[in-house]
Parts: C-alpha cells; sequence; structure tokens
C-alpha cells in the first residue's frame, strides 16, 4: 500500500505531499490542473524515463519519493533527477540501486490502469498474453521457449556452416594448387634463418681461412721465395758460426733462437685454429643455396613471407579437412534439428488444451465482471485462436479476444468495436480478476471516460467493492465516484509571482462537497446533486 507521495521541484510541481489511506483515494480538479502528472512522476519512481527540461527552472534537480508498506515493512522509494546532466539515481531504503531492480520491484507496488492501458487492451500481444495468464504449465512454456532459441541457435550455424562451405568450395582448386606448392617445397618454421645465419657464418670462416693460409704461407714460402722460417733457421746458424768467433754475437743468436720458436708456435696455431669451426660435412654449401632458392621462389610464387606460407598450409589443411567433412557435419546438424523440433512439437501439442482451458476460465470471469459493470447478462468473451507457424512445420496457437457485449450481436474483435466507456469498464474487469501481486495499489487515471448515466453507478459500485480489497488511487471526473472516497485531493493550478504552480490539497468535508458541486456543474442543481451524494454515502 503506498502511504506517502513526495514530489518536489518537477515540472509545475514545487513541494507537494500526499498522504494516502487504505481504500479508495480520489484527486479531482479542473482538464488540465496536473492530475495525471501525480501518476506519472509516480511512474517516473518506479522506473519511467522524464527528461531533464521536466525539472523546474529554479532548481539543479527534482526528486520523487514515497513509502510503500509491503511485506510487513516500510519501504521508502527515492530517486533524484538532475537538470543539468538528466542523469537519475534510486534510493531505497536509502540503498542506491539500479532501474533494473526497480522493474522487478514495480508490479510488486502499483498496478497502473489507463487510458494507455486502454490502448494495449488492443494489442493482440497483450491480449494473447492474457489468455495464457493461469494456464499454470511455467515448465512447458519455459522449454517451449528454450527449444525455439535452439533451435534458431541451430539454423543460424548451419546457414552458417553452408555459407562457408559454398564459399571455400569455389576456392578448392586454388587452395589444392596453393597446398601442393608448398608440399613441394615442404618449408619448415625458422628454415629460412637458419639457412642464412649458416651461410654466412661459412662465407666468415673461408675469408677466415684464407687470411690464415696467407699467413702460413709467408712462414713456409710458396715454392719460389723461402719463408719466414726458412730465413730464421738459415740465419740462426750463420750467426752461430759468427758468435764462435766473435762472442759479442751471442745474444743475438739466442734472440734469433728464441723468435724462431715463437714463429714455429705461430705456425702451429694457424694451422690448428681453436676458434674457427670447420664446417658440417653435412653443411653442402651447394644444397644450401639450392634450398635458399627454392624458398625464396616459394614466396615469390604465393606473395607471402615463409610465416605466412606456414600458417597458410595450416589454414589450407584445415579448410580442406572442414569440406571434407561438411557434409558430415551438416546431417548431424539436421539430425539434432530433428529431434528438437520433434520435441517442441510435443511440447506445443501439451500446451494447446492447457492454454483453451486456461482462457476459458479467464474469459467467463471476464463476463462475470462485465455484468456487473452494466453490461447484459447475455454479454459473451469469447477467446479465438490463431494457428500460426512458431517453427517450419510447427504449428501453435496465438489466443485474441473476440466480444459480443450486446444480445444477439455476433462476436468481434474487441479493438474492432468497443467504445471507449467499453473499454474502460473492460480494464476495470479486467483488473478486477486479476490475482498476481495482490498487496499492489491500483492507479486509475480517469477509467470512467466515456461512462455516464445508470452504467456509471455500476462502475462505481464495482471501484467501491474493489476498493474494500486493494488500495485504490483514482483520478476522476464524476462525483458520482469522487463521492465514494476516503480521502478525497483536489488538484489546483495557481499563478503566484509570474509563476505557475499545481497544488494539492486534502479535502474536509465542506471543501469536498463544495468540490463535489462543482464536479456536479456548478451552481444550484450542482449543489444539490452534491448534497444529495453527501447524504447517501458520507
Amino acid at each position: 500500500m503506498l502511504e506517502y507521495l513526495r514530489i518536489r521541484n518537477l515540472a509545475l510541481i514545487d513541494d507537494m505531499e500526499l498522504e494516502f489511506e487504505a481504500g479508495m483515494n480520489v484527486l479531482t480538479g479542473e482538464t488540465g490542473a496536473g492530475k495525471s502528472f501525480i501518476l506519472k512522476a509516480l511512474g517516473f519512481l518506479l522506473g519511467d524515463k522524464l527528461s531533464s527540461d521536466m525539472v523546474r527552472s529554479c532548481a539543479k534537480r527534482a526528486s520523487v519519493e514515497a513509502v510503500f508498506h509491503f511485506s510487513e515493512r516500510d519501504l521508502h522509494l527515492r530517486r533524484e533527477l538532475a537538470s543539468e546532466s538528466g542523469r537519475s539515481r534510486i534510493y531505497v531504503n536509502d540503498e542506491l540501486h539500479s532501474q533494473d531492480y526497480l522493474r522487478d520491484l514495480r508490479p510488486k507496488l502499483v498496478v497502473f490502469t489507463s487510458q494507455h492501458a486502454q490502448q494495449k487492451l488492443m494489442q493482440a500481444s497483450f491480449q494473447a498474453d492474457l489468455l495464457e495468464r493461469d494456464m499454470h504449465c511455467e515448465e512447458l512454456t519455459e522449454r517451449r521457449e528454450f527449444l525455439l532459441a535452439a533451435l534458431h541457435d541451430h539454423a543460424a550455424k548451419r546457414n552458417a556452416l553452408l555459407e562457408r562451405q559454398s564459399s571455400l568450395a569455389e576456392k578448392r582448386e586454388l587452395m589444392e594448387m596453393q597446398q601442393e606448392e608448398i608440399d613441394k617445397i615442404a618449408p619448415e618454421e625458422g628454415e629460412e634463418e637458419r639457412l642464412e645465419i649458416l651461410r654466412t657464418n661459412v662465407r666468415a670462416i673461408e675469408h677466415l681461412r684464407k687470411n690464415y693460409d696467407h699467413a702460413l704461407a709467408l712462414l713456409h714460402g710458396d715454392g719460389q721465395q723461402h719463408g719466414i722460417l726458412d730465413q730464421l733457421n738459415r740465419l740462426e746458424k750463420i750467426l752461430s758460426t759468427i758468435s764462435s768467433e766473435d762472442a759479442c754475437f751471442e745474444t743475438d743468436k739466442e734472440s734469433i733462437a728464441t723468435l724462431r720458436q715463437q714463429i714455429q708456435y705461430l705456425d702451429s696455431r694457424l694451422r690448428h685454429p681453436a676458434f674457427i669451426k670447420d664446417i658440417d660435412e653435412n653443411d653442402d654449401m651447394d644444397r644450401v643455396e639450392e634450398r635458399l632458392f627454392a624458398l625464396a621462389n616459394l614466396k615469390r610464387k604465393l606473395h607471402r613471407t615463409l610465416p605466412e606460407i606456414l600458417s597458410l598450409r595450416k589454414e589450407i589443411a584445415e579448410n580442406l579437412s572442414f569440406l571434407d567433412l561438411c557434409a558430415l557435419n551438416v546431417r548431424q546438424m539436421e539430425k539434432e534439428e530433428k529431434a528438437l523440433k520433434n520435441e517442441l512439437t510435443d511440447i506445443v501439442t501439451n500446451i494447446k488444451p492447457l492454454r483453451r482451458n486456461a482462457a476459458v476460465k479467464t474469459a467467463k470471469a471476464l463476463e462475470n465482471e462485465l455484468r456487473q459493470l452494466g453490461f447484459s447478462e447475455a454479454v459473451r468473451v469469447i477467446p479465438d485462436f490463431v494457428p500460426y507457424e512458431i517453427w517450419p512445420g510447427v504449428i501453435d496457437e496465438r489466443g485474441r479476444i473476440l466480444w459480443a457485449p450486446n444480445p444477439g450481436q455476433p462476436e468481434q474483435a474487441l479493438d474492432k468495436i468497443a467504445s471507449g466507456g467499453e473499454l474502460s469498464r473492460f480494464l476495470l474487469a479486467l483488473t478486477s480478476i486479476q490475482k498476481d501481486n495482490e498487496s499492489a495499489t491500483f492507479l486509475f487515471d480517469e477509467v470512467d471516460a466515456g461512462v455516464g448515466g445508470l452504467t456509471l453507478n455500476k462502475l462505481a459500485e464495482k471501484l467501491s467493492d474493489l476498493a474494500s480489497k486493494r488500495q485504490i488511487i483514482l483520478i476522476t471526473h464524476w462525483p458520482q465516484l469522487a463521492v465514494r472516497a476516503r480521502k478525497h485531493f483536489q488538484i489546483i493550478k495557481v499563478i503566484r509571482d509570474c509563476s505557475t504552480s499545481t497544488l494539492c490539497t486534502p479535502l474536509n468535508n465542506s471543501e469536498r462537497l463544495a468540490e463535489l458541486a462543482r464536479m456536479a456543474g456548478g451552481g444550484t442543481q450542482g449543489e444539490a446533486l452534491a448534497m444529495e451524494l453527501k447524504n447517501t454515502y458520507l
């Protein structure tokens, strides 16, 4: 039950507080005074959108807050709307929450019934859902939706598979040719880099070996000239002879002998270098060059680098394997789809009688309520079921409402023959049979539109009966309805200091009598009707 509502800085409302009671609460006032906007503000609090220009020009933000008595406790809701950014924040018991949380909570708190709801009533999807409400087969309907989603998913995957198959089939000849070219060369990962490094190293070693050979030729001679070692041997012998006659050359002889020994050590090192590795016998440089040429030629033919060619080889292998297995995969998917389709057919077959039985019960309940709202005892509400294909070969039914409000009148679609007043009463009848969220507050915005005379009294009685079980907030222009409220609010529009504001005032008995007289047309006749209503209901 809604106990308290406060609206601040929203449109024409400066600061408005309303305290509601159980049973029927009525909002009345002249057309354009802002009655419906109060319900609109309540809708904003419960998740509807409002633009930032709805914030009063003198304020930085607007806010709507309410207190509901819900599930044996008080629930405090507040929503603020910033004028600059247009963003809003939602608080539930002073804790920040998301709009999704409010959307889930909303149907447990209020049920909006307005002229907009009348338009919704005429929508085929709404009528279909209405006739299915009391099927009580949630598992079946959930399974039906799951199977439909699975079939759509399978179909999408199968179509993608067939589309890929068609695309690759056109390229198969090219892929096989490319695969043959690649397999002929059979490149390996990193092979080109290894061969390039090997070739570079071999060339460097060959260059060094030429220098080593040249150094050895200088030491040993080239066949035409004596080498350094031979010359040193001869020089050492001559100095040995000289030193035997002249002792001052003994030191020179020893120096030459030491130099000769050093040159011999150098000769040994040049013959067996420790830091140059010989080429592996398996590293045939002609083969290396041929291999590098073959790899370069393959890159030129395919216009790709070697890593790209290796990736292409893998891709081609996967695509050709896919093409070879595609027919098998398609057959498997078709088999799975057939199983899903058969199960869906069984589910739909089981749902149909449950839907029809539920629709008949709903129709009978609506007929009973409509009779209490001034319709003929012969009024009929007829569920009609139109077959439609939910999946190729699977036929389900979609319910719609036909009705015949008058005796002898053939049934027709609700949206074809119902007047505004009839729709108002039909909506009230529908509201009366709703079983969900029995603690929710009913919000009626001019549900009496198009209704008058004796039918208005029937409508008033029905609303009074409903108000004995549920809290109602009713916007009306009829005194016959307003007089039955436990609490009556008057909505007026005032201009102060060149600024327009909407005010809401709870009325005492004398003020209420004056408002009823105004609603009845004013003057002596209006006052008389107001007094008669007061004496009857107040």
